[in-house]
């Protein structure tokens, strides 16, 4: 997608709800004359070409492709009326509230091809509304966000930059370098006043900005696991309960669940909430020798998947306990690693679990003294839901460890808009350097306004084409 494919105020037009049945759909256009070129299709083209902003019209739309004919009637409607610049866009808008069969929206996206609109292009609607100010990019890239988000969590971040968090938190750095840069620029003109460079300017403002641009660096790694989630396997031999803490996560009956060994031959895949992580879940085939070709394909592909684990819980029964074979997995395992000693309510006191007393005794002395650590283990139902939100909390604790879960201020919503944050803070760093080494004014006012180019990418006041066009064409036709 380039910048050559968005042309702006040409009447566009895409399906804007999902082609599915439902009780409402949405096919939105904007543009220059799009509220005319509507009209010529609606049983009422008056009361809409009269319409204020922000009302709604009722009336039919009608298919009037066949001039020789009288024009059919395709659907009762609501239009939204939406008037220049009070608009999504910034331009003139339409929405048409139509019953939600995927027949009648796209009947009448069809119909307003053939009148005269265009069908938009991907992300057309957002890049409209970026050029015409009503939005910048951190914005523009939070509504992906929001639509792309996996859990309430990751939502609410997303929430927080479409509200205009970072867009106010890069705008009052922005100010502290811009102030400074007023202060040298006053010292370039008199520089008698001072004895140092370090003289002319406060350079708390700009240990200030390089402290909050820092902050702001650091939370991507957490906003990154918020929006693309981590890969959680569920691994062990067969019958251990893999399948029944699937479905218990879920909290749906996804997989089948039975006492015969080898009923899981394939893997399950699908996103949970632990914690308010999104985590792409596996359900994977017990790990045992077999000679059936197909449940061996199953073990292989297991065992692929936990080398891919951010991670693993290796599942054990606890009326069974653990055997060579389950110690020899857990000693050999270099991905993050949690014991979870399944079916505890079938396990009475004297019985124990897992067959492991001590419980921290699951790594053999010759492992531990090459630094590795006992896993720990927890002890679950699936049937009961015991032990699972300490399982869900153990989770959460290894995807996030080093990561300040917890902020006050604006995190970061793409890997863009790190490097040029971590551009710009690399700029800033430079021009303390250079006032503590006494460099000339020159110097420090020329890595502070580079700090301002890459601070500008983030919101859009400094971009090149291309990046726009890379932002852009990820979103879908209706945004």
């Amino acid at each position: 997608m380039t910048l050559n494919q968005y042309t702006p105020e040409e009447p566009i037009s895409s399906i804007a709800t999902a082609l599915a049945p439902a009780a409402l759909g949405i096919v939105r256009v904007s543009g220059k004359g799009c509220l005319e070129l509507v009209s010529k299709a609606f049983s009422r083209p008056q009361a809409l070409l009269k319409a204020a902003g922000n009302t709604l019209v009722y009336g039919w739309i009608l298919d009037v492709t066949n001039a020789a004919q009288p024009a059919a009637k395709i659907d009762e409607v609501m239009l939204a009326v939406y008037r220049a610049p009070k608009s999504f866009t910034g331009e003139d808008m339409v929405e048409i509230f139509c019953h939600g069969g995927p027949a009648v929206v796209t009947a009448i996206q069809n119909l307003m091809l053939k009148i005269g609109f265009r069908q938009a292009n991907r992300g057309e609607y957002t890049f409209r509304a970026f050029i015409n100010g009503k939005t910048d990019l951190t914005k523009a890239e939070a509504v992906k966000e929001i639509i792309d988000s996996h859990t309430d969590t990751s939502r609410s971040h997303a929430a927080g930059r479409l509200a205009g968090s970072l867009f106010e938190e890069i705008d009052s750095i922005k100010k502290l370098i811009v102030d400074t840069l007023a202060a040298i620029e006053v010292e370039i003109e008199y520089p008698e006043d001072e004895e140092t460079i370090a003289d002319s300017f406060d350079r708390q403002d700009i240990e200030t900005a390089a402290s909050r641009l820092q902050s702001l660096a650091d939370s991507w790694r957490g906003e990154k696991l918020y929006q693309d989630g981590a890969r959680v396997v569920l691994a062990g031999r067969t019958n251990a309960g893999k399948s029944s803490l699937f479905n218990a996560i879920l909290k749906e009956e996804r997989a089948i669940v039975s006492d015969i060994e080898g009923t899981t031959r394939d893997w399950l895949e699908s996103w949970a909430s632990i914690n308010g992580i999104p985590v792409r879940l596996f359900d994977t085939a017990g790990l045992r020798e077999t000679s059936d070709i197909i449940e061996a394909q199953g073990v292989e592909i297991s065992r692929n998947l936990v080398n891919d684990a951010d991670v693993v819980l290796y599942l054990v029964d606890s009326q069974s306990g653990m055997n060579d074979e389950d110690r020899d997995f857990i000693e050999n395992c270099n991905e993050p690693l949690i014991i979870v000693c399944t079916k505890l309510d079938k396990c009475s006191e004297n019985t124990g679990c897992c067959g492991v007393s001590p419980l921290e005794g699951v790594v053999s002395n010759e492992v531990r003294a090459r630094g590795r650590l006992s896993p720990p283990i927890i002890k679950i139902s699936s049937k009961t839901g015991v032990g699972l939100s300490e399982l869900f909390a153990k989770i959460s604790d290894i995807l996030t460890a080093g990561i300040a879960t917890e902020r006050t201020q604006a995190g970061l919503g793409s890997a863009r808009q790190k490097e040029a944050v971590s551009a710009a803070l690399e700029s800033v760093k430079h021009a303390l350097i250079s006032a503590d080494d006494n460099y000339t004014l020159d110097a420090v006012v020329q890595d502070l306004e580079d700090a301002l180019d890459s601070l500008g990418e983030v919101t859009g006041d400094v971009t090149p084409d291309d990046v726009l066009g890379s932002i852009f064409a990820n979103f879908c036709v209706g945004k």
